[in-house]
């Protein structure tokens, strides 16, 4: 497979979606792909179903209408979940008295192979060095994580899910509480892990202000997909226009 094949392979497809709690709509037939190297926003207002969506890619929850499938599998025969990181909404509130150090946490993240066999353990060693050393957390990881402020919190969060090195990680509305400096690093954070370490990311939130220079694909929900497709497009359609009219607050950082 040449390059730009293998670029354009699609990990993760929706189709047709729908999904109600109760009467109440949450989303209506969204059908979306998500491709090899994409940084993927999935943006849209508080209620619009951006974490519903992710929920039952992932499997947690289970559509009333439609399909996903993952690597090519459709969600009922998946189970490579390894290949799948995700960092859930307040993944840092922690119980700072919890007696638990930065390096347990991540190991947690650790598929059960990893911990079996005495080979097992020196490369779920290997590969816990490997993620904090992705989020620059390594001088901390003894330390406990209570003891933490929230951006180094949520960076050793994102080391626990991307310890199996996943071909996909998910982040759901990652930086709330974080002031802006801390903002403004952890997103340069996962540029480096979708450019360098060939991860592709998608990122959930209801502050399309975070679509900066590292985003390349913008997913557009309202329950029903309003827009999907290249980032700078996005910046010229009419869904970028009318949730501007509707009050959203966007800031384009590309440099």
């Amino acid at each position: 497979m040449d390059s730009t094949a293998q670029k354009n392979k699609i990990l993760i497809r929706v189709e047709d979606v729908s999904f109600h709690y109760g009467h109440q709509t949450v989303l209506s037939h969204v059908s979306l792909d998500m491709h090899t190297g994409d940084f993927l926003a999935v943006i849209g207002p508080n209620g619009s179903g951006k974490t519903t969506l992710i929920k039952i890619i992932l499997g947690l929850l289970e559509p009333d209408q439609g399909r996903v499938k993952i690597l090519g599998r459709s969600l009922g025969g998946f189970s490579e979940w390894s290949k799948l990181g995700y960092v859930p909404q307040n993944a840092t509130h922690v119980d700072p008295f919890f007696p638990v150090s930065v390096k347990e946490v991540v190991d947690m993240g650790l598929i059960k192979e990893a911990r079996s066999k005495q080979a097992g353990k020196e490369k779920g060693m290997e590969a816990i060095s490997w993620a904090l050393k992705q989020v620059d957390m390594e001088d901390q990881q003894n330390h406990r994580i209570g003891n933490l402020s929230g951006g180094q919190q949520q960076r050793v969060f994102i080391a626990r899910a991307i310890v199996n090195k996943p071909v996909i990680l998910f982040l759901d509305e990652p930086t709330t509480g974080v002031d802006a400096e801390t903002q403004d690093r952890f997103y340069e954070m996962l540029g480096v892990l979708n450019k360098k370490e060939k991860m592709t990311i998608v990122l959930v939130t209801h502050d399309i202000g975070i679509v900066n220079k590292h985003v390349n694909r913008v997913a557009c929900l309202n329950q029903k997909l309003i827009y999907h497709g290249d980032h700078d497009e996005f910046c010229r359609s009419e869904a970028f226009k009318s949730m501007l009219e509707g009050g959203h607050h966007l800031v384009s950082h590309r440099h």
